[in-house]
């Protein structure tokens, strides 16, 4: 029945990301691969590997490999600390004149980010039903890069820089889950907040246990971003872990 279910799911999900393809939107495939090792009954580490599309999935958005480790404070609450060294796609740039006409063109160009994060993750079970809360302070920084641009003025391309930057964001994520043997479906909405409510994320997905060391996960999330440059977007996504 377990099994059956999860076919069910992976078949809406399919549908949903099939539909948001026609929606004024992007769309975009993410898939992980990760491990896990559990050092005792309170700590564990971990390893993952990203990869990222965007364009309607025509074009690779990202790749970024993350180790986190997680300590379980009490039985209602777990702490976790992570570095994530991304490598992505910076969009083309084109400024323009007060008079309308093109001023400078820049590329789009790949370029390193690092990141860290801390997170405080607590909940409780009703049941079969787990809520759980989490809140998790995110530092990015991107060093400088230098990379190309056309002037228009003069005809020619010449180096330009791309000054380092940094951004501090809080992420605070409900989530409600069921538990059944194998399958545990969920769904989760997050919010990322700066000076103001940047990114919300709506989440429905569930993760299933093929063996004792092996799960897997499908899910459907759709995206909004307070930023004219950057689309809505809607993504299927799929990952695998292995624990050990």
């Amino acid at each position: 029945m377990e099994i059956k279910e999860f076919r069910y799911l992976l078949s809406a999900a399919f549908l949903l990301a099939a539909l948001s393809a026609t929606a004024q939107s992007d769309f975009g495939i993410w898939t992980s691969v990760g491990a896990e090792k559990k050092i005792n009954k309170k700590l564990s580490v971990g390893l993952e590997a990203e990869m990222r599309t965007r364009d309607n999935s025509s074009s690779i958005d990202r790749w970024s490999g993350e180790f986190d480790a997680t300590y379980k404070l009490t039985d209602w609450l777990k702490a976790t600390a992570g570095y994530v060294f991304l490598y992505d796609r910076n969009e083309e740039k084109t400024t323009y004149k007060r008079s309308g006409k093109v001023n400078n063109y820049r590329p789009g160009y790949w370029g390193n980010r690092h990141r860290v994060h801390f997170d405080l993750t607590s909940g409780f079970d009703l049941g079969n039903w787990n809520i759980s809360l989490r809140e998790r302070w995110q530092y990015t920084y991107r060093p400088e890069v230098t990379t190309t641009r056309w002037d228009n003025d003069n005809e020619y391309w010449e180096d330009t820089k791309v000054e380092g930057k940094a951004k501090h964001v809080l992420r605070s994520r409900l989530q409600v889950q069921y538990g059944f043997k194998k399958l545990e479906p969920y769904g989760s909405v997050e919010l990322y907040n700066g000076w103001n409510l940047q990114k919300v994320r709506y989440t429905l997905g569930t993760d299933y246990t093929i063996k004792k060391h092996h799960k897997v996960g499908i899910y459907y999330r759709y995206q909004t971003v307070n930023d004219d440059d950057e689309p809505s977007r809607h993504i299927l996504g799929a990952s695998y872990k292995y624990k050990f």
